[in-house]
């Protein structure tokens, strides 16, 4: 919500390591914020919310949606005014199912319990839910595009553990339609699709369904099973172990050259499987990207 503190760490990263291209500082409990809840964040607690009981209780007024969360797009004008013309700016928002899981406990959950009870229990009310979120990510990523943003990616981290049921409707299904009516309002943009924690036919199914620019892969995916099966269709993004960049030494060196191998020849943006962890040392980021850089 701090414009000036919030370009100036999403430009940080880039200054300190050349990286290719800088995500903006922000969150993906912006968007049930700006929806009408109350969320805080405890410290070592983490996030807590203000239960969601029904679709009724959100905000539906667009105009509001982009006035609570105008700060994030000031940020991102920010960024894309000091960004060298070689270095693209990546705006994201949280899937609609990880969104409401949040929003439905009131805090993140290890098997996102009160989400699937809904879901069970009345697949139609949780579908408008669903519905309601897409409304607001679709918009909320519009408006980060116009402000400046090159690349968009939808994450929806908690999309493992799902039945194949579950998955279609509450992961493919409203990925399907803000994909969709995000290339409608702005065509040119590039968007990236992360299902964190899909099985291997849930990657192939999201990829199909949405037809995203690029696809995000989690540690636990086989990433030479992307490239033969996904790499044709789509840019692959990861999926290097954050723990091991916190290990570094002959394990990072070992871990990065094999991604490398595994991913040559195919259209690949270099990342992490999931974020930076808080412990990891400074000086293994580095090692990391000049090992990257320095190979062919």
């Amino acid at each position: 919500m701090n414009p000036a503190a919030a370009a100036e760490v999403t430009l940080q990263p880039v200054h300190r390591f050349d990286l290719d291209a800088a995500i903006i500082f922000s969150d993906i409990l912006v968007v049930p914020y700006a929806l009408g809840k109350q969320v805080n964040f405890e410290e070592g607690a983490g996030p807590r919310l203000e239960i969601t009981n029904s679709p009724a209780e959100l905000s539906l007024d667009a105009n509001l949606w982009l006035q609570k969360l105008s700060p994030v797009y000031e940020a991102i004008r920010r960024v894309a005014a000091n960004l060298p013309d070689e270095k693209d700016l990546i705006g994201f928002a949280g899937g609609p199912w990880t969104l409401a899981s949040y929003m439905v406990q009131g805090l993140g959950s290890p098997d996102q319990a009160a989400a699937k009870l809904w879901a069970y229990r009345d697949r139609q009310g949780f579908r408008e839910l669903l519905w309601v979120i897409a409304d607001c990510v679709i918009a909320h990523l519009c408006a980060q595009i116009e402000a400046g943003a090159a690349v968009v990616q939808l994450f929806d981290s908690w999309a493992g553990g799902l039945s194949e049921d579950l998955f279609r409707d509450c992961i493919v299904a409203p990925s399907q339609y803000v994909v969709g009516a995000v290339r409608k309002k702005a065509p040119h943009a590039r968007i990236i699709g992360f299902p964190r924690g899909a099985t291997q036919n849930g990657y192939a199914s999201y990829l199909e369904a949405t037809h995203v620019d690029a696809v995000s892969l989690d540690t636990g995916a086989s990433f030479s099973w992307a490239v033969q099966n996904l790499g044709d269709k789509a840019a692959l993004q990861g999926n290097l172990d954050p723990f091991v960049l916190v290990a570094g030494g002959e394990s990072l060196t070992e871990a990065a050259n094999g991604l490398l191998g595994d991913a040559y020849g195919t259209r690949h943006i270099f990342n992490l499987g999931h974020g930076v962890l808080p412990e990891t040392p400074v000086e293994n980021v580095a090692a990391l990207v000049g090992l990257v850089r320095g190979r062919p």
